[in-house]
């Protein structure tokens, strides 16, 4: 069973190149910036918990969230679809593609055939358009190879897994409706409650507030870590990689702002787009001075680091003030 023509938007986060494969399936064809600023993605999260070897630095929202927002703001249908059972999952998926729809998938990539690196992460996304006997078809990012296969059986592990930012065999399908709602009022919205949500976080290690929390705390971190030498570069990896466009999404959303301001004429939106121009090379700074701290052990490059970061907090924190007076129409 797999269904034909199914499209590879060659992404480079994983939640956003499934979103925009099922998009294209039903004829919407949009950027991945775009998926990712329509789906108010850009945030901010300090995650330091007891279980956990190392902090996690995050520059998006909450799994799903980029996905439910698209759909809200494009008048789209969403089916999402969790269950503990992993028979039930399997026929939530297969009567969807019987259907001729691609399902998007959460799981865990630790288990996926494909990847070379066997890191746990459960918040990982990929489209599914068929399988065989032995074998599930995906569409993945395209550092991950894009088109790719995995066992039925490793399928079946990886959306089991329980852990941290796992989900319950979670699986959902788009549709489009006919009342489209305009581009620049979806475009408006996005932008404004997307700038709310950063500005006005419910707990200190969200939002700008969050970026100031990593700040005070990244000084600490070669004596917050066992292995120094490993946490610390992959810390920096996956703010420049790992998915997000490079500077932690902030490339991301700075080319979303370009883009919209050829569809919306907003003196914030071109204002908001030039600060997040400037703001975006500065977390690729922040990731080279916490590599480096850690391939050679130097705290002052993690004291540049934290004082890059407390600018940040409030260089963000304008941008997005900027970006909360767009105006509504």
């Amino acid at each position: 069973m797999i269904i034909e023509d199914v499209s590879f938007p060659a992404g480079q986060h994983c939640e956003t190149t499934t979103l925009g494969a099922l998009l294209r399936h039903e004829g919407l064809d949009l950027s991945e910036p775009m998926l990712f600023g329509l789906g108010e993605g850009l945030g901010f999260v300090y995650w330091d918990a007891r279980n956990m070897d190392f902090p996690f630095l995050g520059g998006r929202t909450r799994p799903t969230e980029i996905t439910r927002a698209v759909a809200d703001r494009l008048g789209l249908t969403l089916h999402i679809k969790e269950t503990a059972s992993p028979r039930r999952a399997w026929q939530n998926v297969a009567a969807a593609l019987a259907a001729g729809r691609p399902v998007g998938l959460q799981l865990d990539s630790y288990h996926l055939d494909y990847f070379t690196t066997k890191v746990h992460f459960g918040a990982h996304f990929v489209a599914m358009y068929g399988y065989d006997d032995t074998h599930a078809y995906l569409i993945d990012t395209a550092q991950q190879g894009g088109t790719v296969t995995t066992t039925l059986t490793s399928l079946e592990r990886a959306r089991n897994e329980r852990g941290p930012m796992t989900a319950r065999n979670r699986s959902y399908t788009i549709a489009e409706r006919a009342d489209r709602p305009d581009p620049g009022d979806a475009i408006r919205a996005a932008i404004r409650n997307n700038a709310q949500a950063f500005l006005d976080p419910p707990i200190a290690n969200l939002g700008h507030r969050g970026i100031g929390k990593a700040a005070r705390q990244v000084t600490r971190w070669l004596d917050r870590s066992r292995e120094p030498s490993r946490d610390l570069p992959q810390a920096a990896a996956l703010m420049e990689g790992g998915g997000t466009g490079g500077a932690l999404f902030r490339a991301m959303y700075r080319d979303f702002l370009a883009e919209c301001a050829t569809i919306v004429d907003d003196d914030n939106l071109r204002l908001g787009h030039r600060l997040y121009a400037e703001i975006a090379p500065l977390w690729t700074e922040v990731a080279r001075h916490i590599e480096v701290a850690g391939e050679t052990g130097d705290p002052d490059q993690l004291a540049r680091a934290s004082a890059i970061l407390t600018e940040l907090a409030e260089r963000e924190r304008h941008a997005m003030r900027v970006l909360a007076d767009i105006r509504a129409d």
